[in-house]
């Protein structure tokens, strides 16, 4: 705690060139009181002593273009299309175009995202004030040099390491790098970690290790970066590929064998059949599919002002059944108005001021020895001016002090002199400051919370809960001879009055909240508030259940007791930043995957401990940090959007997940069967090209993208395998006894058998797509119909059908192929049918 006259007497010491207590304390000059000179940081820049951390939002354009382009799957295909070159014809690498196609729209859509994120991130980039030239100024993080005097308040991050040259009540929250949950009150001459941010009061200090020398900077940059850190959806992904990477190579070993023995008379057909058996087993789009439907994602968000600082946040937002919100800056406005000031006269039992006190405040002429107390209890003249003292020693007020600042002004500092302040904590629930009062006595004067500062019982309680039943935030004023710096300077407080304040509801809270409720998420409320005020709040804008609000002081402490108490309650009032931690981790507990929304300190704990943290854009440096989210327009009507996002990600590219899939089963089970049967693979790598463009590439690249507002769950793996594996064994049977059965024709060469096949395996994998694309638009029947009319085009045109070298003759085998398939749908529509209802139950 800092005592504000001593620092006036220590500037103007400073300014006569004097050296000061604090300069002392640190080992520091009297020049450093007004921080360096533009000739000084432009020394530094130069010897490179600048926070050159390169935090970026997103990868470069050669890691967009390495990731993209040197795959494992890649690489099989690229050395698939080299052997075709070699043996021709052109026609059966078509495949290694589509890969190019592919690969070129990968790397396309990601720029995009990172076009996006960069400008999105350079507007919510956080700009630390610095004391350049005895000025106040902002400039970049990267723009800070060594000794550079960095100011703090409530709610900024430590952005290097240094030393404490200031401090007004400054406390540091380290929990992020140290684990310890207790803030650290910090004096001149103490050391800060970058990582770490303040929770209370204000201060500065000097730069002592910047750039990649700073104590977190590793942490600060993967932190910021726009990263593919782990998620259910890609973890998965890369599972199931390991798993045919594994599959694959010892199938292709047993293809090019059999075929070359079966073919031995012409080793290029032999050659051209093992190809076409190997390419489709890699399911190569469903990677770029993943990355593209991500990309699009974040773009369209971008839109929206929604800075997605980590991609499996869109996914993860899917996932969420539970959002926690924070009634200030979320549902409510920043900005507080004040209503009334409400004297607590017969609370006390005053007898009432003299007409001689009355006159006198009136007049402004206070006196020593006049009875102030008797006085303070009634007229509001003297309440708005020690009021007027308190907004005037807060260097970086809160919204509800900014109101009193906005309503009563700066007090006459001869009259109330500020001796000592100590600003708001959310742990203690109160600021105050000690006063130098006009007729000459000292006392200290608490703005705080009713029911913290006042004892059980007390008469003006039920007055406090009658006034936030109607959704107003109240706020007691009282005044105390013990000084703050007492262990508990609340002790002995006199009541004076209740400072009422209105919250501005935001516009758009309720339909969100109405949203939230149609897509069967829960909202809670955690406030720090009153739970009557937030329960008022909350029942205004409809929440269920908010007529039932709990005082988080009353919450059982034992784990168990305490997530079944966060599970059936709505809206939680006078909660600490400790225990929004643990509701989160009690909800997390009980199975939910919880978001966490706040915009300050207080929520950076839960933040950081939610499944997805989403944060305000114009909310402290310290919360930005820390969520996946970051909403820069600070509007709560965002959030449908970005869970829309999510859910259209996550919902379609499981959908597509199950056509590459089926289409790997299948492709390996006719490459087993033909190495059993020693027969002809059933296609040409042309024969491929066009299943898969028809029935996959294309129609997939429509599904993901379209809407789709079905909850993500866990489990995507098993849910995928249960459609494909059934779904591939049964296109690969209908298809390979076609062939078969066509082979068995004496009247047929090779070209017709293919035929046959590729005839009867196109109408089983469009019946999985019109499977999977269920439940049908307008415009998913008008895919499913294009794309069988762009297969009946190669068959009856005559340049397309030689070019695909596809020629159906007879009738028996080619109605044959048709009738298998007509059995193969079947048999899908009863797997799925199978399948929907285990799900559902």
């Amino acid at each position: 705690m800092t005592h504000p006259a001593e620092d006036t007497a220590d500037r103007d010491a400073a300014a006569s060139g004097s050296s000061t207590p604090g300069a002392h304390a640190c080992g520091l000059g009297p020049e450093r009181r007004s921080g360096l000179t533009a000739a000084e940081v432009a020394e530094r820049v130069a010897r490179g002593e600048v926070n050159d951390v390169p935090v970026r939002s997103s990868r470069s354009v050669r890691e967009i273009v390495r990731a993209n382009v040197f795959t494992r799957f890649n690489a099989i295909i690229g050395v698939m299309f080299g052997i075709i070159l070699v043996v021709g014809p052109i026609q059966d690498g078509l495949f290694g175009l589509v890969i190019v196609a592919n690969t070129a729209i990968g790397i396309v859509q990601e720029m995009r995202a990172k076009k996006t994120l960069d400008s999105l991130a350079l507007i919510g980039e956080a700009k630390p004030q610095v004391r350049r030239d005895g000025t106040a100024q902002q400039v970049a993080v990267a723009a800070i040099v060594l000794d550079d005097t960095v100011l703090l308040g409530i709610g900024d991050k430590v952005i290097v390491d240094g030393r404490v040259t200031e401090a007004d009540s400054l406390e540091i929250d380290e929990s992020l790098l140290t684990g310890e949950p207790d803030p650290v009150l910090k004096q001149p001459g103490d050391e800060v970690m970058s990582g770490s941010f303040v929770v209370a009061g204000a201060g500065a200090f000097t730069a002592i290790k910047v750039g990649r020398e700073a104590y977190a900077a590793q942490l600060a940059e993967e932190a910021s970066r726009f990263t593919l850190v782990r998620s259910e959806l890609r973890s998965g992904i890369d599972s199931i590929l390991k798993f045919i990477t594994y599959l694959l190579i010892p199938t292709a070993i047993g293809l090019i064998i059999s075929q070359l023995a079966v073919e031995g008379h012409d080793w290029r057909e032999a050659v051209r059949r093992m190809v076409a058996g190997i390419v489709p087993m890699v399911p190569e789009g469903l990677v770029l599919l993943t990355s593209v439907a991500f990309a699009i994602g974040v773009v369209r968000l971008g839109r929206r002002q929604c800075l997605v600082q980590e991609l499996p946040a869109i996914e993860g937002l899917a996932r969420v059944d539970t959002v926690c919100l924070d009634k200030t800056g979320t549902l409510t406005e920043g900005g507080m108005d004040v209503v009334e000031l409400r004297p607590l006269e017969a609370a006390n039992g005053s007898a009432g001021p003299t007409a001689a006190t009355e006159q006198a405040a009136t007049d402004g002429q206070l006196r020593p020895g006049m009875p102030l107390a008797q006085h303070v209890f009634s007229d509001p003249a003297v309440l708005q001016q020690a009021l007027g003292a308190m907004g005037g020693a807060d260097s970086r007020p809160n919204p509800s002090m900014q109101a009193v600042i906005n309503a009563y002004g700066s007090p006459d500092e001869s009259r109330w002199r500020v001796l000592e302040a100590m600003p708001f904590s959310s742990a203690r629930k109160w600021s105050g400051v000690q006063l130098l009062e006009p007729q000459g006595t000292e006392a200290s004067w608490l703005l705080g919370a009713p029911d913290v500062l006042l004892a059980v019982g007390h008469p003006a309680l039920a007055e406090v809960d009658e006034l936030g039943a109607k959704g107003l935030r109240v706020l007691l004023l009282g005044r105390t001879t013990v000084p703050l710096d007492a262990p508990d300077p609340a002790a002995g407080l006199q009541p004076l009055a209740l400072l009422v304040l209105q919250q501005r509801l935001r516009e758009d809270a309720s339909d969100t909240l109405r949203y939230f409720e149609s897509q069967r998420v829960q909202a809670k409320v955690i406030s720090g508030d009153s739970a009557v005020s937030v329960g008022a709040v909350a029942a205004h804008l409809g929440l269920p259940g908010a007529e039932h609000p709990v005082d988080a002081r009353t919450l059982p402490a034992e784990p168990g007791e305490l997530a079944e108490a966060a599970d059936r309650t709505t809206v939680f009032g006078r909660v600490t930043p400790q225990q929004k931690r643990d509701l989160v981790g009690a909800l997390q507990s009980r199975g939910h995957t919880v978001a966490m929304t706040g915009d300050g300190v207080n929520d950076v704990l839960a933040l950081k401990d939610a499944d997805i943290g989403v944060a305000m854009g114009s909310g402290s440096e310290a919360t930005r940090a820390v969520a996946q989210i970051v909403l820069l327009n600070d509007s709560f009507a965002t959030l449908p959007s970005v869970v829309a996002e999510g859910r259209r990600v996550i919902g379609n590219i499981e959908r597509v997940a199950n056509l590459f899939l089926v289409k790997t089963v299948y492709s390996v089970l006719l490459a087993l069967l033909v190495v059993f049967t020693h027969v002809p693979y059933p296609f040409l790598p042309r024969h491929s090209t066009v299943l898969s463009s028809l029935t996959i590439g294309i129609p997939a690249f429509f599904l993901a993208l379209a809407p789709n507002t079905e909850r993500a769950r866990t489990g995507f793996v098993r849910r995928v395998l249960r459609l494909a594996v059934p779904g591939g064994v049964i296109a690969g049977t209908a298809t390979f006894a076609a062939y078969m059965l066509a082979r068995s024709n004496p009247t047929t060469d090779l070209k017709a058998d293919t035929s046959v096949a590729t005839l009867t395996l196109f109408l089983v994998a469009i019946w999985v797509l019109a499977i999977v694309a269920r439940p049908y638009t307008w415009w998913r029947l008008a895919l499913i119909g294009t794309m069988c009319g762009a297969f009946a085009l190669v068959l009856m045109v005559p340049w397309l059908s030689d070019f695909f070298q596809l020629s159906l003759a007879g009738v028996r085998d080619p109605w044959v192929g048709v009738g298998i398939a007509g059995v193969a749908g079947l048999l899908l529509e009863v797997t799925w049918r199978v399948i929907v209802r285990r799900t559902d139950e």
